[in-house]
This record gives C-alpha cells, structure tokens and sequence, in this order.
C-alpha cells in the first residue's frame, strides 16, 4: 500500500495540474492498479487511476531497463563517497543530472540478431525430440 500512497501523492501534491502521468513500473506485483484499490475506496482508486497512463518494463531482460542503468551511473559518478549533509547531496546530485541531460548521454541496449541469440539463448523453448 505504500505504493498507492506514494501515487496519490504524485498526482494530488507534485502534479495535481497534469491531466495525465505517465508511470513506468516493472512487474513487482504490488505495481498494478489493484493497489490503488486495495488502499482507497473505489472511488478515490478510480480518480487516481484515471489520471495514470501506466507501461510495464519487460519481464525478461533487465538490460532494458533504462533507469535503472542511469541509477547505477549515477552511484558511481556522483555517490561513490561521503557526503558531509543534505544541502551538498542535493546540490551535486542537480549538478550530476543537469550535466548528463546537457550532454543527452543515452544508453545503447539494441544489438543484432545474432548477439540476441546468444545473450538471451535461456529465454527460448527447449525442444527435445525422441
């Protein structure tokens, strides 16, 4: 329910003027719309629902997931050692961010037909013939 709470939040405090939010949530299973229901009354979990547009990342291959990839960068780049209070974490991580969307650093995760084959080898079925 933590979730929900957190979603409610997002809409009501953070953009309570956006007609729409796009999500973007794996496939934990509290990231479903059931959640909302669970914590709200229907009415209230409707509301909110209605004003979400929500994308799964795929179930198998990780190395899809873009943030996560920019949350380790970021880690290393920017966390890699003590940081003395808020006020200088909050100040270099807006630093960190604004540098790497100036430079619109992005993430390449394509490769060809024959490197799927081989990295996601596991993902297909296995025939067996007697």
């Amino acid at each position: 329910m933590d979730l929900a709470h957190e979603v409610k939040e997002l809409l009501d405090v953070d953009y309570p003027a956006a007609k729409k939010v796009v999500l973007i949530w794996d496939n934990l299973n509290t990231h479903a719309p059931a959640s909302l229901y669970k914590a709200f009354e229907p009415a209230e979990a409707r509301r909110l629902l209605d004003r979400l547009e929500i994308h799964y990342t795929p179930k198998h291959g990780s190395w899809l997931d873009v943030a996560e990839i920019e949350l380790s960068v970021f880690t290393k780049q920017c966390l890699s050692r003590r940081i003395e209070d808020i006020d200088t974490l909050r100040r270099e991580a807006k630093a960190w961010a604004e540098a790497r969307n100036d430079a619109q650093t992005g993430v390449v995760w394509q490769f060809i037909n024959e490197q799927a084959r081989i990295k996601l080898r596991h993902l297909y079925p296995q025939v067996t013939m007697k």
